[in-house]
């Protein structure tokens, strides 16, 4: 038996194995904190139905000198292979192929023959005289990514150059062996992206030049849906299973405010018709025009219910606003956390990001709930939301992916988190990290921003490099 396959094997046993503890644990931190867990059906966070395919190759020239006459290659490729199980939890949505060995130029072009449905190429830089095997991955027409530590060769010197000329390479240059899980992130959100799909509720008539766009450039699929399906499916949800959602969510707050029960109960309700349609149209995200065509016209408002898809590690974005829907999609392929949709306000060098509706779980389904209230929305006086209490310190990225072409980000630190009657109910106030006057002075397209745990900014560079997006910091 060929026992390259035998590791093969026992590598996809493993990080399946991670998958199913990660489930688990999941499932039992959200049942202790009273939120929904996450789907056993979800690849990973954002992704209902594959794992990213990434190839995998070694490059080295047993004739190489450097950096060292003695070095074993393949003791070399083992210790990395070593590095690859022990990273296994963060690689459990990742399936990689080829994982061979190549020292010539003939064997990587064999080897590019067979990634002809790779997301991405991950080329890990052994040892000196390698020269002519990057220009033959490159050939595959896939993004690639370098991964050479210290003392690999001295082809680095070569690697900017090659950069500049080839947009689908990215190099990471480091000891840091943890960055092998760095470098797949944006083959994951180019996978997630192409994946996903979004509901939208609304009477409104398609954006159809934006919906044809974001299908042809990132392959995500934007669904308009009008009323009646999703009060066909409200109709359908019983009233036992509703109402053990609403005494979870009311039991796990800190305090219910103003909602009544029964507002809870119908916020609830909808929650799980919302995910009943999600799951009948293998969607990822769910939106609806809570503010425009579809006000006062549902059993209730969709807050609880977009949170509770965020916590499970779907999507629930407010107020039909697309734009926002695939920048949580990006967000959360990259970080595996759910993005805040935010109605930002200055104050000097911080900025205040607001909105009613927030997510418990920001470090994503398997991480700690944040507490909250159950609070109505501020401006109307109505509804049922989470307000939730963030994290002081935590760094965060915010941003929005314009159409298809321009993503706008800036990064900040979370310094407050206010619990006054101004703005929304969940708000959380961060230092922007550069010139905040930048930032108002040249504010654009429109009030919305999307913000995450975590500063993701070069792995969002990375993915935007690769599919051709202008990346500006606000900042």
């Amino acid at each position: 038996m060929d026992s390259r396959l035998c590791r093969r094997d026992f590598l996809k046993v493993s990080a399946g194995s991670c998958a199913i503890l990660m489930a688990a644990r999941a499932a039992a931190d959200a049942a202790a904190a009273g939120l929904a867990a996450a789907p056993g059906y979800l690849v990973s966070p954002g992704c209902r139905k594959t794992k990213v395919r990434v190839g995998k190759v070694y490059m080295a020239n047993p004739e190489g000198l450097w950096p060292t006459p003695e070095l074993e290659i393949g003791a070399e490729v083992k210790r990395y292979e070593g590095e690859f199980d022990r990273l296994a939890p963060r690689f459990a949505d990742v399936e990689f192929v080829g994982n061979k060995l190549v020292s010539s130029k003939e064997d990587a072009a064999e080897l590019v023959s067979t990634f002809g449905d790779v997301d991405g190429i991950l080329a890990i830089h052994i040892s000196m005289g390698i020269g002519q095997i990057i220009p033959e991955l490159l050939k595959a027409g896939k993004p690639t990514m370098i991964f050479a530590a210290p003392y690999s060769g001295h082809e680095w010197t070569s690697f900017g150059a090659l950069r500049d000329k080839h947009q689908l390479l990215d190099c990471i240059l480091t000891s840091d062996l943890d960055q092998l899980a760095t470098a797949v992130r944006p083959f994951r959100a180019i996978h997630h992206m192409r994946e996903a799909k979004i509901i939208n509720v609304t009477e409104r008539k398609p954006w159809a030049n934006y919906v044809k766009n974001i299908k042809d450039k990132f392959g995500t699929e934007i669904k308009y849906v009008g009323r009646e399906p999703l009060i066909a499916a409200y109709e359908a949800i019983p009233d036992a299973d509703a109402r053990e959602v609403a005494n979870t969510w009311i039991e796990q707050a800190q305090k219910v405010v103003e909602p009544s029960e029964d507002e809870v109960f119908r916020s609830c309700k909808l929650a799980l018709a919302m995910e009943k349609m999600m799951n009948e149209e293998q969607a990822t995200v769910f939106t609806v025009d809570c503010y425009g065509t579809m006000f006062h016209k549902l059993p209730a408002f969709p807050c609880i219910g977009f949170s509770r898809l965020n916590n499970m590690g779907l999507g629930g974005v407010c107020e039909s606003d697309l734009c926002s829907a695939m920048t949580h999609i990006l967000f959360q392929a990259i970080s595996g956390r759910p993005g805040f949709v935010n109605d930002p306000t200055m104050d000097g060098n911080e900025i205040i990001l607001a909105h009613c509706m927030g997510t418990p779980r920001m470090d994503g389904p398997d991480g700690p709930a944040e507490p909250y209230k159950l609070r109505t929305i501020m401006e109307r006086r109505e509804g049922a939301v989470p307000q939730v209490f963030m994290s002081v310190g935590r760094k965060t990225t915010s941003g929005k992916l314009i159409d298809t072409d321009l993503l706008l980000y800036f990064t900040g630190d979370i310094v407050d988190a206010p619990d006054i009657p101004r703005g929304c109910r969940t708000k959380i106030t961060v230092k922007v990290d550069g010139d905040a006057d930048k930032l108002w002075h040249n504010w654009s397209h429109g009030l919305h921003r999307v913000t995450c745990y975590g500063d993701i900014a070069e792995d969002l560079e990375r993915f935007c490099r690769f599919k051709d997006v202008e990346m500006v910091h606000e900042a």
